[in-house]
């Protein structure tokens, strides 16, 4: 039987790849592959190009108005038109240095989802709260305000946008018996549906396998 294949945050499998230079080997995610699974590893910011060790990096958030849209809060708006709230743009800074690799980010994105297509996956297990992999939760921090909120990482974005109905879990809710009973039979469904149609692997449509 072939395996079907699941895309795993490189850190998750024992590779050393974080910042510090040290893993976060999951014995969840390696009794999970088992014999029905293989897996794709994955490390962003290493594939960027950012080395280990290297300066932790994190997401700030920065309000962006529509051009000729005044930012003072105390200007009165005509009647019958509504203040539209800023725009958001989240970027990728090292923590430290104030490095922007947002857009560099981008651009590996957009190459290595092209690359994930051809893989053919069933599915993706990311790190948790990590600013490149963390399919939620991850930490935003408000330039503006100074006030802290919740995102997702980058790359995990980018990827379910890309691939809308690929199912996806953090190695987090893996823990939980059930998610990761409901995210197995989500993997086994997805390799079934698009088994031998590589033309389907856009993924366009409805989040059907969605995040668990």
């Amino acid at each position: 039987m072939k395996k079907l294949k699941i895309g795993i945050s490189s850190c998750l499998l024992g590779e050393s790849v974080r910042f510090n230079g040290e893993h976060k080997r999951n014995p969840t995610v390696i009794d999970l592959l088992g014999q029905r699974f293989e897996a794709v590893p994955v490390c962003p910011e290493v594939e960027l190009g950012m080395g280990v060790p290297r300066e932790p990096v994190r997401l700030v958030g920065s309000n962006m108005r529509m051009a000729g849209e005044s930012s003072n809060p105390y200007q009165k708006v005509p009647p019958g038109i509504s203040k539209s709230p800023p725009r958001v743009v989240v970027r990728m800074v090292g923590a430290e240095s104030g490095k922007d690799w947002t857009e560099a980010m981008a651009g590996f994105n957009s190459k290595k989802l092209e690359a994930l297509r051809q893989q053919n996956l069933s599915g993706f297990i990311f790190k948790s709260r990590s600013p490149s992999c963390g399919p939620g939760q991850v930490s935003l921090h408000h330039e503006q305000s100074g006030e802290k909120s919740s995102t997702e990482g980058l790359f995990a974005r980018a990827l379910m946008k890309h691939f809308p109905s690929l199912p996806v879990i953090d190695e987090e809710t893996l823990q939980d018996e059930i998610a990761r009973a409901g995210f197995i039979a989500c993997v086994l469904q997805h390799g079934e549906e698009f088994s031998g149609d590589s033309g389907k692997r856009e993924h366009t449509g409805k989040n059907e396998g969605g995040s668990v």
